[in-house]
């Protein structure tokens, strides 16, 4: 796969999925625009570590995915975006009833509007430039549901139905709209989670990825982020240029059951 002379803008990349992604799209040749809300020397030396690795041109742009004008900010920034992954995310888990409003708005800005303001700031140029991939990073959760996580899954459903929308409103131009719906993937994020459930449930560490986080993941391996980029690399080739709007597993068979 060649992705060289494509600029690929990932949301939520100095870490985790975003972050592997970006790396296998720049393994392909894609030029690279990283991004989060922080804006620390670490996020500039992560763009310029990568540039250097993967020899394309990589940069970080900070944009905070909760507010609309620094998501559309970010592509305009990025001076041109070929491929557009929309990964950034948060979580919290609690009953309906006690669930905090500022939660709900923020998961849901963040995981959902965001990916509504960038797309429409990307399509414009995609459609100028005659190609375009827009990837959203939507979760087990955007097809099942689990308690606790109705901000989380109600955004998640809502990004699967945003793929779709935008994937029919493409599908006459050279554009293609997929969405990407991970099971438990095995980021820095999950890795810290194990000692700390480990103690709580007084379990070994196999004990604890195959008997807590991985019950409803019937393969009882994690997704990599390896993994992530593969696909996401995938859905940019020509192999994928008939494949819009709809939604590609990579969970285990989570949503087979």
């Amino acid at each position: 796969m060649d992705l060289s002379g494509k600029t690929a803008v990932i949301t939520g990349s100095n870490s985790g999925i975003g972050l592997g992604v970006a790396k296998e799209m720049g393994k392909a040749g894609a030029n690279l625009v990283l991004n989060s809300f922080t804006d620390s020397p670490e996020d500039h030396d992560l763009a310029a570590e990568l540039s250097r690795s993967l020899g394309v041109d990589v940069r970080y742009i900070q944009a905070d995915m909760s507010k609309a004008e620094d998501c559309r900010r970010l592509v305009v920034a990025a001076g041109g975006c070929d491929i557009l992954v929309n990964n950034a995310g948060i979580q919290h888990v609690a009953a309906i009833e006690e669930f905090p409003i500022d939660k709900w708005d923020a998961i849901i800005a963040i995981n959902l509007s965001s990916a509504f303001h960038t797309s429409a700031a990307a399509v414009t140029g995609m459609r100028e430039r005659g190609w375009g991939r827009i990837i959203n990073i939507a979760s087990a959760h955007g097809l099942t549901a689990s308690p606790y996580k109705s901000a989380y899954v109600a955004a998640k459903h809502g990004i699967v139905g945003l793929t779709k929308t935008v994937a029919l409103e493409t599908a006459t131009d050279p554009i293609t709209v997929n969405a990407i719906c991970p099971g438990y993937v095995l980021t820095p994020i999950v890795e810290k989670q194990i000692p700390d459930t480990m103690r709580e449930y007084k379990m070994t560490r196999e004990e604890v990825i195959q008997n807590v986080m991985l019950t409803r993941q019937p393969s009882k391996e994690f997704a990599t982020t390896e993994q992530m980029g593969g696909t996401a690399v995938f859905l940019c080739s020509d192999a994928a240029a008939q494949i819009t709007g709809t939604t590609i597993s990579v969970d285990g068979g989570w949503t087979a059951l």
